[in-house]
């Protein structure tokens, strides 16, 4: 044989499912068509292309004439992003201590975007104004970080969701102070199908300044956006985007995913199915409350995520079948994720593990 042959192929892992994150699942399939049919041809890089014009046109026709859309890679590098282009470099942010740019994109906001960060605790993950008071003081004060920006994540990161009154009264008391309002957005589509609104109802329409538009968590492939809002609320994304290494040249194939999903209504099916999913666990396991002691059911299942109370043994048995985690700063509470592609007989096969 050459030693130049090629090695056989690796056998495919055999299909599953997991309940870890949405994160974990596939892209769907009508995102794979449209990147496959975005693969013609030579077009203008770096979002010269007609695919990157057209989401610039969905974008405003979910979000209003105003919107002006920035595709990029990850959700953590749209935050980053969005705040860094907001605020000045001694500029802070308040948001929940459970708030994703706080506890899980690894001190980017603060090493990378030079922002510091205000956490607030909350009982459900969610702001309301009376706790964006606790850390909205020292302005003007030389020694103090100055509060520019009050950032939420939609759905929260304990699976809850703000309604749109919420979101309004958040944004009242934000622009009061002078500051602006921030969605991380990631899933921003779970959190409109739970409301029955619209993408527009939640987000510009209740006062959001910056949104950070998700789309991996629901069936892409790798795409996120940085949406302004409100016309000068972020000035010089453009060149903050190629410093924060989040400037695609062959963007046409990022901007293919993102009007697949939102061109049409794919992130509202998705996100409802996911959703859908996540309803039906939570029913299974409260039936299973009364029968299994030290089961329960721990917040609101308001999206795609069931959070629940297992006991070790319980949870050691379901997690040797389905893979999910271990929520980090409650000892006993474990994070169910549903997705997109998440089937029924998926969330029957947990149900029977954990009742077993």
């Amino acid at each position: 044989m050459s030693q130049h042959a090629a090695a056989p192929e690796a056998p495919l892992e055999p299909v599953s499912r997991a309940f870890a994150s949405d994160n974990w699942s596939g892209a769907h399939p009508e995102v794979i068509e449209a990147i496959v049919a975005a693969n013609s041809g030579h077009v203008p890089a770096y979002g010269g292309d007609p695919i990157t014009a057209r989401f610039q046109q969905v974008a405003r026709e979910l979000f209003g004439e105003a919107a002006e859309a920035f595709p990029v890679f990850n959700g953590t590098g749209a935050n980053v992003l969005a705040l860094q282009a907001a605020l000045p470099r001694w500029g802070a942010v308040i948001c929940a201590r459970t708030a994703h740019i706080n506890t899980d994109e690894a001190g980017a906001p603060e090493k990378t975007g030079g922002l510091k960060l205000f956490g607030v605790d909350t009982p459900d993950g969610k702001l309301t104004p009376e706790l964006v008071a606790r850390e909205a003081w020292g302005f003007g004060s030389e020694h103090r970080s100055q509060p520019g920006a009050v950032s939420i994540s939609q759905v929260t990161e304990l699976g809850t969701v703000y309604t749109p009154d919420e979101i309004r009264a958040l944004a009242d008391q934000a622009h009061d102070l002078g500051l602006l309002l921030h969605v991380d957005g990631s899933r921003l589509a779970n959190a409109a199908a739970h409301l029955g609104v619209s993408l527009r109802e939640i987000t510009a329409d209740a006062g959001v300044d910056l949104l950070s538009l998700g789309g991996t968590k629901n069936g892409l492939l790798g795409a996120e956006a940085v949406v302004v809002l409100r016309p000068g609320a972020a000035n010089g994304i453009p060149f903050l985007r190629k410093i924060d290494l989040q400037l695609a040249s062959k963007m046409r194939f990022i901007s293919a995913q993102l009007v697949a999903l939102y061109a049409g209504d794919l992130w509202l099916r998705s996100a409802a199915r996911a959703n859908e999913l996540a309803q039906r666990l939570a029913a299974g396991i409260r039936e299973l409350e009364a029968a299994v002691p030290g089961i329960r059911i721990a917040q609101p299942v308001e999206s795609n995520a069931v959070f629940v109370e297992l006991p070790q043994g319980t949870a050691t048995r379901a997690q040797s079948a389905f893979a999910f985690g271990a929520w980090p700063t409650q000892p006993g509470l474990y994070r169910l994720m549903c997705a997109f592609d998440t089937t029924e007989s998926d969330v029957d096969a947990l149900l029977e593990v954990l009742a077993a």
